[in-house]
């Protein structure tokens, strides 16, 4: 299987993980033999309840006998895509209640900064440096990532970055912006939290000069920080939210959401401004619903905080330089690249799923399921600890 994964699959990098899958269930991932792996980034940050929750499960298997694709999105009124939009709509209000699903998060990128352009009548898009949002052409020139960016020149013109966290970069939004695409939380650049202020800055400038701002959820959304969504609790009220990866509740998914006055553009002049074949599945948006009232039907964010006590409490160690987020997404960060890849490894081998991130060496994701239990968590941290504590042995 090894071999026919390497010569037939396509290869993101020169050394995948490659753990052989063949069951999953709770915080688990199992192997053919036995093996058996905590998913302590939850498939990063997309199976947000873990792995094989029976309302998720049901849902996918009720909508699967029922239909699967009948129509190019858009067209016929397919009940899990109404259901699920008015859920959406009914959280987050009439800013936000015009919802355009897609297959991706990349994808959602792609139709927003369509959307902002064609409403502003304006081209000039701007990202942040330490950003990342997708790797396709539009997502990727307003992402930072210089080797990334300059394999793939030219992206597209009149798109820009800005520094994060800087209130005096701020200047650099103007009457020709389109756009900004900001994430509340940088999740590639190493879980970096902006200081306090600095959103709602970025807000008021937008508003000043007739920008729209995109806030792109897709990482931190469906209780990730410790709010359903990181806005709610920031007083923010994005103009265009980004959402995919735990959307789905697994399956792939992701939306970009407006007011209908906004949405509107792409609906004539030309008409289908916009398209989308599988955007909107059915399959998935029965399972992303289904993901959502599990969420809110259990009391799962209220015990956010004392898993993240939890796990900064047990996460203490010389060779740890910083535990960088919120609620359950944090950058681990280790003295160097090498010291960092060295645990990543070693946790792996002692059963623990932890990866890198796009934009830093020396960090490794945390972002285990929100309903792991206590016990769960503190068994996990204390892997983490031996590897470490092995790593600067070794080094000693």
């Amino acid at each position: 299987m090894e071999q026919d994964f390497l010569r037939y699959t396509a290869q993101t990098s020169p050394l995948p993980m490659g753990i052989p899958v063949s069951r999953a269930a709770g915080i688990y991932l199992y192997g053919p033999n036995g093996e058996r792996w905590v998913d302590f980034i939850s498939g990063i940050c997309v199976s947000n309840l873990g792995h094989g929750v029976p309302e998720i499960i049901q849902a996918i298997q009720q909508q699967s006998e029922a239909y699967l694709h009948p129509m190019v999105y858009g067209e016929a009124i397919m009940a899990p895509q109404v259901q699920y939009a008015r859920r959406l709509g009914e959280i987050l209000g009439p800013r936000l209640e015009s919802v355009y699903f897609l297959g991706s998060g990349a994808e959602a990128v792609e139709g927003a900064l369509k959307v902002a352009k064609k409403y502003t009548g304006r081209a000039e898009l701007l990202g942040f440096f330490g950003s990342y949002h997708g790797s396709t052409h539009g997502a990727l020139s307003v992402s930072d990532g210089q080797a990334k960016r300059a394999a793939y020149a030219p992206l597209l013109p009149e798109s820009k970055l800005i520094p994060y966290n800087d209130h005096a970069a701020l200047a650099e939004i103007t009457e020709k912006t389109a756009g900004v695409i900001i994430e509340p939380i940088q999740g590639a650049g190493g879980m970096v939290v902006p200081d306090e202020g600095y959103l709602q800055a970025v807000q008021a400038r937008c508003r000043e000069v007739g920008a729209l701002m995109i806030l792109d959820e897709i990482q931190t959304g469906f209780g990730r920080t410790g709010a359903l969504f990181a806005h709610q609790t920031l007083g923010l009220e994005p103009d265009i939210l980004l959402l995919a990866k735990s959307l789905g509740g697994g399956l792939p998914l992701g939306a970009f959401l407006t007011r209908q006055e906004v949405m509107q553009v792409i609906r004539e002049n030309p008409v289908l401004g916009h398209l989308t074949t599988f955007g909107g599945h059915p399959l998935c948006c029965a399972s992303g619903l289904a993901a959502l009232e599990v969420l809110l039907g259990q009391p799962i964010l209220e015990g956010m905080s004392a898993r993240e006590k939890l796990m900064k409490s047990c996460l203490q160690h010389p060779a740890i330089q910083d535990l960088r987020g919120r609620g359950l997404m944090y950058a681990l960060l280790l003295p160097d690249g090498d010291f960092a890849e060295t645990v990543r490894q070693k946790a792996l081998e002692k059963g623990l799923i932890t990866i890198g991130f796009l934009h830093i060496r020396n960090g490794l994701r945390l972002c285990p399921p929100l309903n792991i239990s206590l016990e769960e968590m503190e068994m996990c941290c204390e892997i983490l600890l031996e590897a470490i504590s092995e790593t600067a042995a070794e080094r000693a």
